[in-house]
């Protein structure tokens, strides 16, 4: 007899979720990370009251109603809005790209009007059916807009031209004809009260837990502790890179607690030209409206740069890398992992696709419904 019906390696939202609704079930789970922690990249950290984003920026959004209920179990939700800004050498802009950031780029004041400049630009580019990112952005919003406040941004964070960038990554940029500052379309948005970490706590509660634990430096080990597994590690290090690496981009942050009650006055600022370093930084308290948990004022602040690179072996993979040569060596790893008796790939990283944490939640929900 095996110890666990299941071990779950890893425990992000995916591999949490999923822990919780088999416990449910009358199942006997064990959870391991190789980090110290769990919550994974949603992790959170107390700095003088500010629950700083250690892994970046997570907000919580969707218009799924049955992942909003479900994570209303574990924690309440404040009601921050995303409202980003974007720098460009000192001229800031309204993100999402909106009334507010066409007013301020070309002097218009109605939809017509930036509708006609967004036109009159695209025609001048001669784009009718936009190829990549470059084409895709100039169709969206005009060549000015692209100049300044997408092209330097966008590579720093992949690292490559636009042009050389799938259209399909610009897609999720809101463009809105309207006032309306929220950059998501979402029903229902926010940030838990107390902190991510809280809240995949109160997920985990009662399931045993073990951190520090690699999975790979005991592997026959842990698989003989448990009849199915259930891994949301990087598909091809389950695989020992044998088809090659895939690529990821990964980021780099550089923290500081200042002495200051406010350094930018927003969450998060953009920094959208390509001579400087870092890509955005996070006012990690704004998050929180400034406030502690007890609805106490915070008199300091806890500020993150953040720093795109390419991954390497031993870096935090962060955002796959989805072009059409790392799909097509993922469909490799695939047909391998649905050879794999007794394991079950799923997650941002087993799945080798980004997941918004909502997504990551309805995908675990998914499996739960078909595996339990």
């Amino acid at each position: 007899m095996k110890q666990f019906d299941y071990l779950v390696v890893g425990a992000g939202l995916f591999g949490s979720v999923f822990a919780r609704e088999a416990a449910d079930k009358g199942k006997k789970v064990l959870v391991i990370d190789k980090r110290p922690h769990i919550a994974g990249n949603v992790y959170s950290e107390n700095t003088e009251g500010i629950h700083v984003h250690k892994y970046g920026a997570h907000i919580f959004h969707t218009n799924n109603t049955v992942v909003w209920n479900y994570v209303n179990r574990f924690a309440d939700f404040n009601r921050f809005t995303n409202s980003p800004v974007a720098n460009y050498k000192g001229e800031l802009y309204s993100l999402p790209f909106n009334m507010y950031t066409f007013n301020k780029m070309w002097g218009v004041v109605t939809p017509q009007e930036a509708r006609q400049r967004i036109e009159a630009q695209r025609i001048e580019a001669g784009i009718v059916n936009p190829r990549n990112l470059e084409e895709q952005a100039i169709s969206l919003v005009g060549r000015d807009i692209y100049e300044k406040l997408i092209k330097g941004y966008t590579q720093k964070q992949w690292g490559r031209e636009c042009s050389e960038l799938p259209s399909f990554i610009i897609k999720r940029l809101p463009v809105r004809f309207s006032f309306d500052n929220n950059y998501f379309d979402a029903l229902y948005q926010g940030i838990p009260i107390g902190g991510y970490t809280k809240m995949v706590e109160n997920m985990l509660k009662g399931i045993e837990v073990r951190l520090s634990s690699d999975y790979f430096d005991n592997k026959a080990g842990y698989d003989g502790l448990a009849d199915k597994i259930i891994y949301t590690g990087p598909i091809d290090t389950y695989f020992q890179y044998k088809l090659g690496c895939l690529e990821y981009r990964s980021v780099r942050f550089e923290n500081e607690l200042l002495d200051i009650d406010n350094y930018q006055g927003n969450a998060a600022v953009n920094y959208t030209d390509s001579e400087t370093p870092f890509t955005r930084i996070i006012e990690h308290k704004w998050f929180q409206f400034g406030k502690d948990d007890e609805g106490n004022d915070l008199p300091k602040t806890v500020i993150s740069r953040e720093y795109s690179s390419e991954w390497k072996p031993g870096d935090e993979p962060y955002y796959p890398v989805n072009d059409e040569k790392n799909n097509k060596l993922y469909e490799g790893y695939r047909e391998l992992a649905a050879a794999e008796e007794n394991v079950v790939f799923g997650g941002r990283l087993g799945e080798y696709r980004y997941y918004d944490m909502d997504a990551v939640i309805a995908s675990a929900l998914d499996l739960c419904g078909r595996e339990l």
